[in-house]
């Protein structure tokens, strides 16, 4: 982890120093900066292998850092810190492109566990590592762990890493319903919100369901499966 560049955002100078010491005490290099349009010019500057990125900022909003971000064509992990714990919230700053969210008080140890499983499974391994990777094949759903590829009726479909996790451990699992806790658990490395999961589901069926019948199904107060149309 010793290489790894994070990106600290935020205006509050405590917080902001505790984490920039917390962070480097955990072997990251870290750069902190107070505003949006700071974290603009480091993210082209220095392209950091995530981003730490408050919220309420006094120029630009960290919604609006991270629009800008993804639409540079620069995909950094993004982590929001935020002390509004609204669903709308939430689910905006995942829409935009937000990995996760840590709602504000919080240690410093839980954000540098958010910060590894970010990093754990955004990182695409070398393909050399994954020579051997299974195929995983539900009705006319293929995807490949050696190749980090996916396709639906032989349409390539594009996937985030997390995308391609949270599909993969679904498919592993095809027929069964597998919990909200079990998911965040197996893709996320921990026990976070269901809001996270729900807006990645929302990704995966708007990527998928356009190329055939719906996929994913829902269990309601459970959680969801991954089941073939029950004419395959």
């Amino acid at each position: 982890m010793s290489e790894t560049r994070i990106l600290v955002v935020e205006d509050e100078p405590n917080i902001r120093d505790v984490v920039e010491v917390a962070l480097r005490f955990h072997g990251f290099r870290v750069t902190a900066v107070g505003t949006g349009a700071a974290a603009l010019g480091e993210v082209l500057r220095d392209q950091p292998d995530l981003v730490v990125l408050d919220v309420m900022l006094p120029d630009i909003d960290g919604f609006e850092v991270c629009r800008r971000i993804r639409a540079g064509g620069v995909h950094p992990p993004v982590i929001f810190l935020t002390a509004r714990d609204a669903v709308a919230d939430t689910v905006r700053g995942l829409t935009l492109g937000g990995d996760d969210y840590v709602t504000k008080p919080f240690s410093v140890e839980a954000l540098v566990a958010r910060i590894r499983a970010v990093l754990r499974r955004t990182t695409v391994p070398a393909a050399a590592e994954r020579a051997d990777g299974p195929i995983l094949r539900v009705a006319d759903l293929e995807l490949d762990e050696a190749r980090w590829e996916v396709r639906r009726g032989g349409v390539p479909v594009e996937l985030s890493p997390t995308e391609f996790r949270l599909l993969a451990f679904l498919m592993s699992n095809a027929g069964l319903v597998l919990t909200k806790r079990r998911l965040l658990e197996e893709v996320w490395g921990y026990g976070g919100s269901s809001q996270v999961l729900e807006t990645y589901i929302s990704y995966l069926r708007r990527k998928l369901d356009p190329l055939g019948p719906p996929l994913i199904h829902t269990q309601r107060g459970i959680g969801y499966a991954l089941r073939p149309p029950q004419d395959s």
